[in-house]
């Protein structure tokens, strides 16, 4: 996957996620605020990874909504189990990729059709068009809720941060640290489950093959032995990466894209409006189980 995610993909579409960004934000110039989620969060990762794999832009809402229903919980009600043969296998892209794979173009789901690469048996092959439909369900599942969390807590947090707002609005080679620090501050996935493939010794417990293990990535990300005052959000420290991404083998391949999509969403939030809050009385956190933030959140313009 990495080979087809690749930097130079994401920054081919930065004008494309700009024009969209602008296309949400401008038509609230000159109002008294606007629900950010609805409005922008909620719209613009689909969209991008639409652009990625060419999927129709009409039929991009209903792909996002089919991804989030699996990730929604209602409190006291058991968790939904997803639909394996719509949902898992990624079925619900079948007809893109049989309709790409007879009329290829310079997107991620094409690149996926005809990456080559050499497999546990030392076999070089290409995907298979099972493995192409599962790989499509991951870009777009796991691109599409964190993303738009993320959106909404730039928005929060800096309206929260007044003066490392004006720090951002004055110098816009800020963006970068205050997307990385809002991602240590406020991880839009606090936590990931792992299987053990096999025994591990963690700090002198061994936690046998077949277990699961709860990573807590909020936590580790406010370790003060990493870094300094951590309750405190700082866009001006320089203590190394937090884990809001992961870190090795299972780092996120979409890592390059959120930063991306946040920092053209700031950026653009800044070009309008260098000042709002937030309508605290309104605002609604989701209802998901795996990932934190916003279902509601109006911005309050002056």
């Amino acid at each position: 996957m990495s080979r087809v995610f690749t930097p130079r993909r994401m920054a081919a579409i930065e004008d494309q996620i700009r024009r969209f960004c602008v296309r949400c934000l401008d038509p609230h110039v000159g109002s008294d605020g606007f629900d950010i989620i609805a409005e922008l969060a909620s719209m613009m990762p689909m969209r991008v990874i639409g652009m990625l794999l060419g999927i129709p832009e009409d039929d991009q809402i209903s792909v996002r909504d089919a991804n989030d229903a699996n990730l929604r919980t209602r409190p006291g009600a058991p968790m939904k189990v997803a639909d394996p043969d719509a949902i898992a296998d990624g079925r619900i892209y079948a007809d893109y990729i049989d309709w790409r794979a007879k009329n290829p173009s310079d997107d991620l789901m094409t690149a996926l059709l005809n990456v080559e690469f050499e497999d546990e048996n030392g076999v070089t092959r290409k995907l298979t068009r099972d493995e192409v439909l599962r790989y499509t369900q991951v870009v777009a599942g796991a691109g599409n809720e964190t993303t738009g969390r993320l959106i909404g807590w730039l928005a929060k947090v800096f309206a929260e941060h007044p003066d490392q707002r004006r720090d951002v609005l004055e110098d816009r080679s800020l963006l970068t640290r205050a997307v990385d620090e809002t991602l240590r501050f406020e991880p839009t996935g606090p936590h990931v489950a792992r299987w053990m493939a096999k025994d591990f010794q963690c700090y002198g417990t061994t936690v046998p093959a077949g277990s699961a293990m709860l990573l807590l990535f909020g936590a580790a990300n406010r370790d003060p032995r990493r870094f300094s005052d951590p309750d405190t959000f700082n866009i001006h420290r320089n203590e190394g990466a937090h884990l809001t991404f992961g870190k090795g083998l299972h780092y996120c391949l979409g890592a390059n894209l959120a930063r991306l999509e946040g920092r053209v969403a700031l950026d653009e939030l800044l070009n309008r409006w260098p000042e709002w809050d937030i309508d605290y009385e309104t605002a609604k956190l989701a209802p998901t189980s795996t990932v934190r933030g916003w279902e509601r959140l109006r911005i309050v313009l002056p």
